[in-house]
């Protein structure tokens, strides 16, 4: 069998400096805050190339204390990628802004457009792909936009030698367990640059106060707590090893199906992919992903239905219906990616998607 994921299987890799640093935590009792967390964010702070890091409950939450954080006003709108999780979207709604949803590239990097009452944007490096941040940053000091990085697929990403969580006034991170970086249970970070907004999250996500009872506003309580941020530094260490693995089963991958009519995932030299997921597109998506799994391999569809197709956003007046995410989400697959695979796993995946289309010679 040929797991999607397999985190027992990294587990099992780092076991006794895993076991060490959660006994540690329990034995000191140091479940909330503490020289752990203040470590971890210190650490991220420098893998990333920021002056700050704000450990978070999740990610969503990180998005949302962002955006509530750079004191946009009331009636403000948000541009958000059509293709991502229901996360990026709903931050904007539970932070008391509207979504205006972007159609998406066709290497899944959001498309901007200007709109009447847009004052931010949160671009999605989706599946670990770097967007274009130069076309980006301008569009937003053109429009007089601020920005947030959704970063949640992709740690360690880089975008012409600079890693993605330095580029917007803000980014946030998810450390689900599944993520590139996963902690054991939720997570999340905020990176920024500015002394001013850091300090400002930092209290959004801690009752907005700056001592035990002294509350300067109503916050609310979205902490990174101690036995996550002591996992997270344990593997922080050995995730750039994890990053080159994937890298090369992507090569793979790009190399073995480039032949096949599966269209690939695009490839920019400029920036560093870190294959979160490896997401091919087919009209025959379901049946590929039923074949696949006959033969013991488990594949994954990020996401099958676009932001604005979700009975969530049936309100949304918006035209979407040309959208290349809305016309395109019943053909994609998430083929199995990550440190736990061997390249020979990943010939066995190439060989039967191969056998399914019929070009085993």
């Amino acid at each position: 069998m040929i797991k999607f994921l397999d985190l027992h299987a990294q587990y099992l890799g780092i076991k006794s400096e895993m076991d060490a640093a959660i006994a540690g935590v329990i034995a000191d009792s140091a479940y909330i805050g503490g020289e752990r967390v203040k470590k971890f964010e210190a650490d991220f702070a420098a893998y990333i190339g920021a002056k700050h890091c704000v450990g978070v409950g999740n990610g969503t939450d990180a998005i949302e204390i962002a955006l509530k954080s750079l004191g946009l006003p009331q009636d403000s709108k948000v541009l958000v990628p059509a293709n991502s999780f229901i996360a990026t979207s709903e931050a904007v709604t539970n932070a008391g802004f509207e979504v205006v949803f972007a159609d998406v590239k066709d290497d899944y990097t959001i498309k901007l457009e200007m709109s009447e009452g847009l004052k931010a944007v949160i671009c999605v490096h989706l599946y670990g792909l770097p967007c274009d941040m130069d076309e980006i940053t301008a569009f937003c000091a053109k429009h007089s936009l601020a920005l947030i990085e959704d970063c949640a697929q992709a740690h360690g990403a880089k975008y012409k030698g600079r890693k993605v969580g330095t580029f917007g006034d803000a980014a946030t991170f998810s450390f689900y367990p599944g993520k590139n970086l996963g902690a054991y249970g939720d997570g999340g970070a905020i990176t920024t640059n500015d002394d001013a907004l850091a300090k400002k999250m930092r209290m959004m996500a801690n009752h907005g106060r700056t001592g035990k009872y002294n509350h300067e506003f109503e916050g609310r309580n979205s902490r990174l707590d101690g036995l996550q941020a002591a996992v997270l530094s344990v593997k922080l260490p050995h995730l750039e090893e994890w990053l080159e693995r994937r890298n090369n089963i992507a090569s793979v991958y790009l190399h073995q199906l480039a032949d096949t009519p599966l269209i690939l995932p695009k490839v920019h030299s400029d920036r560093r992919h870190v294959w979160h997921l490896f997401v091919v597109r087919t009209d025959r998506r379901d049946e590929l992903k039923e074949f696949l799994s006959s033969y013991g391999i488990e594949t994954g569809i990020h996401y099958p239905i676009a932001l604005p197709k979700l009975a969530a956003y049936s309100y949304n007046t918006q035209d979407t219906s040309e959208f290349f995410a809305c016309r395109t989400d019943k053909e994609l697959l998430s083929l199995p990616i990550g440190e736990h695979l061997s390249e020979s796993d990943a010939m066995l995946v190439c060989e039967k998607i191969k056998q399914f289309f019929g070009a085993t010679k």
